[in-house]
């Protein structure tokens, strides 16, 4: 089940609280075009009363030890669900050591955050908030804080039948999240036969990406991911680096590994890779085409390309120009429940 950027869901965005809460129809199911539909699992069904909860709790500071830290302070969609900075920033202006990573299309991913650790978008709900770096709360105080909210213990009775849960909680968000889908680029126009929808340097780079330039290698499929994790020689040049997949995975080979981000709407998640050390996606380009920082765990994919500039002005003109959707989720912070 997929919600349309264009769906009458998205007039549910602008709606006040009351307005939101009485609405029960269920969400549209026809995903925009050049995506699949999205994954829904069965013990969370997508309704429209648990979305609007769920971006509530997506964008309510009331959910970190400070009041102030929510979801949408590192994923905010002004900055492509990120938050336009190199790491993640939580209570007290504590720095995490990656970047935040976009929300944009993550339902397709197969695991959650740079190293995959959690399975589901349910499981990675509740990590953030008990992340002592992040939102700094244990899951009881959060609870006991939103049962002492009436609007929330409402709307929990009338989705959940049952007071304020972490189960709720993590239920709610994540199917808010899911609605946070982009597709309908000018590549997907391209690909289905409208030859005049990317420019003829985004078609040049277009070709650039699926051949010459690899990219496609590991930026596949529909949300231009292959949801797997590769060393692509960012951050091995220090002493300590970032061991990434390997502390989950436990396996050697996946050291210094990350997930692949999807590329739609890359242009306005900068800054780039999982430490943020890409300001622009020229550094990005500029990066792979010199085959990464050599080391004993660099993917296969990962070797010297000869790019000139005018071809490096195309690919990014690709990047930028056909995978920017015209119906970007550009939600806005909803009314919060007193």
């Amino acid at each position: 089940m997929n919600l349309s950027p264009r769906s009458s869901l998205s007039v549910l965005f602008g709606l006040s609280l009351a307005a939101s809460v009485a609405i029960s129809a269920d969400p549209p199911s026809k995903p925009p075009l050049g995506l699949p539909s999205v994954p829904v699992p069965s013990d969370n069904p997508m309704t429209t009363e648990k979305i609007a909860l769920g971006k509530q709790l997506f964008f309510d500071g009331r959910l970190s030890a400070d009041n102030k830290v929510s979801c949408a302070s590192c994923h905010d969609p002004a900055k492509g669900f990120s938050n336009g900075e190199p790491f993640a920033t939580g209570v007290g202006g504590k720095k995490g050591g990656r970047s935040a990573p976009t929300v944009i299309n993550s339902a397709y991913a197969t695991l959650q955050f740079w190293d995959g650790r959690a399975k589901t978008l349910e499981d990675q709900a509740l990590g953030p908030i008990q992340n002592p770096i992040e939102m700094t709360m244990k899951l009881e105080d959060v609870v006991k804080r939103l049962n002492g909210i009436e609007g929330y213990k409402t709307q929990f009775k009338r989705v959940f039948g049952t007071d304020v849960t972490s189960d709720g909680m993590a239920k709610a968000i994540a199917a808010y999240e899911r609605t946070v889908i982009s597709g309908n680029a000018p590549f997907d126009r391209f690909k289905a036969g409208d030859k005049s929808a990317l420019s003829e340097a985004a078609q040049r780079g277009q070709k650039l990406f699926f051949g010459k330039a690899h990219c496609s290698a590991c930026h596949a499929g529909p949300n231009f991911s292959d949801n797997s994790f590769h060393n692509i020689g960012v951050g091995m040049g220090k002493k300590y680096f970032d061991k990434g997949r390997a502390d989950i995975s436990k396996l050697s080979g996946d050291t210094g590994a990350f997930k692949t981000p999807t590329l739609r709407e890359i242009a306005k998640s900068g800054p780039y890779f999982h430490d943020g050390s890409a300001k622009t996606l020229e550094e990005v380009v500029d990066h792979y085409a010199k085959g990464g920082i050599p080391n004993e765990w660099l993917d296969e994919e990962i070797f010297n390309i000869k790019i000139a500039p005018t071809e490096k002005a195309d690919l990014v003109k690709f990047m930028t120009e056909g995978l920017s959707s015209p119906d970007y989720p550009d939600h806005k912070a909803p009314e919060l429940p007193k």
